[in-house]
């Protein structure tokens, strides 16, 4: 009871929003028209309950006026019956993808938001493969919330109208046995209950693994098809390295946890649908069986009995719900975990926990960029770089080097505040425009034009603009292929992308501009062109480059160097070492 009590909570927390969104009133809509719907279909059955008392009894009469007379009545019920489930399943369906955009919508915004998605990465998140949350999860969740919502409703309300019927039939049927009649009040509701609850229990002993064996069936597919994505995006790596064997070994790994879990799920679906096709074939005859004796005593007509098993038929399909509907409860229940968790996850990197030390980033009240008593650690907590008291002036150019590992790159991510674990407090001048350049910079698969402004909207830029900025950097082929469509980061060589991403910056002019190795890929001489286009294109910007080759001191006023134990050196004009004691790395 506890677990299912939890559940049903996080389905609430899930769910609830949509009907309170800007999109309520047609989410609200289309939920009551379907419950309507839904309610309408079960007062049919009961119609056609009663109509097969009639029907039979005038069978049994050779009452021909009055069979014809409820053949046109079935008619007419069943003409409104396929109307009520046709557009029930239409606008369930419109119910459906309405509340998946809104989800869909919202769980991107909380993924994308700031650089949770890649704090999520940091910190080792349980939420593994966001992308299979965020398409089959939440399509799955809706698809069946509601449909397991409606059966429990129509159920329910079919188990009370039907159990005032029944209750009539049990004192109009008596149960009969050895020639007497045992005046048992509702004796066909109680062998109902009985049987159901006998069913239940069986279900549920026999089919309680499944959740956990459906949750980790869905963490291996994801996990399969993400290293199959893995194989695809590096397939020039693994040429090179002729590394097909050991990948097709790791995949065929991966691969075999799919099928052992399947295996194990066919095993227990076997074991259950043994038991659930036993029990509802079982539930046939059931009624027959305590009914028929008061048939061939003449206590009751053809038409009582018939109208007793339909009744009895519902009343235990209503009370047997949880065994019909067992293996999609197990999956629902698995889908509504991996939700939860996804949730927590995005929560728990959009929202450091107060306990945990910070990284804080302020709004300067001056032009410069500032790192007070700043310690940037990683995710599990070992110090990697600490300063103090250390300033970016404007418009000054620095060069930030030391030896690969000594976090360089970390500490413009800290400053373009993406990375919060550790302490202190950097302060960025108000309303700055700060541009990260990785070496391998990022471009959306489309068009060109498109993938160059990212991350600005299409048509932020026009398209003299884009043109003259890929000229300018070298590239005057991809100039007049702008239209075009591709997949950009596969298509180009790095050193071609590196050209693109300084194209992008000299679109979106920052005030502030790090270079993380952003031209590393490029020979000398063209190196050196770039950052003379830089500096005549972007002459009031600060520019803040992470490289190793000597010859870009030429380009920057200031060098800082990175020594071990992440202390922090800063170079003046002219070579003279002026030192800077950073503050402990805590």
């Amino acid at each position: 009871m506890k677990n299912i009590s939890a559940t049903l909570a996080i389905v609430w927390r899930i769910a609830a929003p949509y009907f309170r969104s800007e999109d309520k009133w047609a989410g609200r809509g289309l939920l009551a028209a379907v419950i309507a719907m839904e309610l309408a279909l079960v007062a049919i059955d009961v119609l056609v309950n009663q109509w097969q008392n009639r029907f039979y009894s005038s069978l049994q009469a050779s009452d021909w006026d009055s069979f014809v007379r409820e053949i046109w009545i079935f008619i007419g019920l069943a003409s409104a019956f396929i109307a009520l489930a046709v557009y029930k399943l239409y606008l369930n369906q419109w119910l459906q993808i309405r509340w998946r955009q809104w989800l869909t919508r919202h769980y991107l915004g909380e993924w994308l938001q700031g650089a949770t998605h890649y704090r999520m990465q940091l910190k080792g998140d349980a939420a593994d493969n966001p992308d299979q949350r965020i398409t089959e999860d939440v399509k799955n969740f809706v698809e069946q919330t509601l449909t397991i919502g409606l059966g429990l409703l129509s159920s329910i309300v079919t188990l009370f109208s039907f159990v005032i019927i029944l209750w009539g039939l049990s004192n109009a049927a008596p149960l009969h046995l050895f020639g007497a009649d045992l005046m048992i009040p509702g004796y066909l509701c109680w062998g109902a209950l009985v049987y159901a609850i006998f069913g239940t229990a069986l279900t549920h002993w026999i089919g309680a693994p499944l959740v956990n064996l459906n949750f980790e069936q869905q963490r291996f597919e994801a996990d399969f098809r993400f290293n199959l994505v893995r194989v695809r995006e590096n397939s020039e790596q693994i040429a090179l390295l002729k590394g097909e064997g050991a990948e097709r070994g790791r995949l065929l790994d991966r691969f075999g946890f799919v099928i052992g879990n399947w295996y194990a799920i066919m095993s227990r679906t076997k074991r259950l649908t043994a038991f659930t096709a036993s029990y509802q074939q079982a539930a046939v005859i059931f009624p027959y069986v305590l009914v028929a004796p008061a048939f061939f005593a003449k206590k009751i007509q053809l038409g009582d009995m018939m109208q007793t098993a339909s009744a009895f038929s519902s009343v235990q399909g209503a009370l047997s719900f949880f065994v019909t509907a067992y293996r999609s409860l197990a999956e629902w229940r698995s889908i509504v975990a991996r939700l939860d968790g996804f949730e927590m996850s995005v929560d728990a990197a959009a929202h450091l926990p107060p306990h945990e030390p910070a990284i804080a980033l302020k709004a300067g009240g001056n032009r410069n960029i500032t790192l007070e008593q700043l310690c940037v650690n990683l995710p599990s907590g070992t110090p990697l770089v600490a300063t103090d008291a250390f300033s970016v002036q404007t418009p000054e150019r620095v060069l930030v080097t030391g030896p690969s590992g000594s976090g360089k790159s970390t500490l413009f991510r800290a400053i373009a505040g993406i990375w919060p674990f550790g302490t202190g407090t950097i302060f960025v001048p108000e309303k700055a425009k700060l541009m990260m350049l990785p070496q391998r910079p990022y471009f959306p698969v489309g068009v060109l034009r498109d993938a160059v402004v990212y991350p600005a909207a299409p048509g932020a830029f026009e398209t003299a603009r884009v043109r003259d900025a890929l000229i300018a950097v070298g590239l005057p082929d991809l100039a007049e292929r702008l239209e075009e469509d591709g997949h950009w980061n596969r298509m180009l060589s790095l050193g071609e992308q590196q050209r693109l991403g300084l194209a992008r910056a000299l679109l979106h002019a920052p005030d502030y501009l790090f270079l993380d190795e952003a031209t590393a890929s490029l020979d000398e001489p063209s190196e050196a062109r770039l950052y003379r286009l830089l500096a005549e294109k972007l002459p009031q910007a600060t520019l803040v480059s992470i490289g190793h080759r000597s010859t870009l001191e030429a380009f920057h006023t200031r060098k800082v160097t990175m020594v071990k134990h992440g202390a922090i050196h800063v170079l003046g004009d002219g070579g003279v070492p002026v030192e800077k004691e950073p503050s402990a790395a805590r």
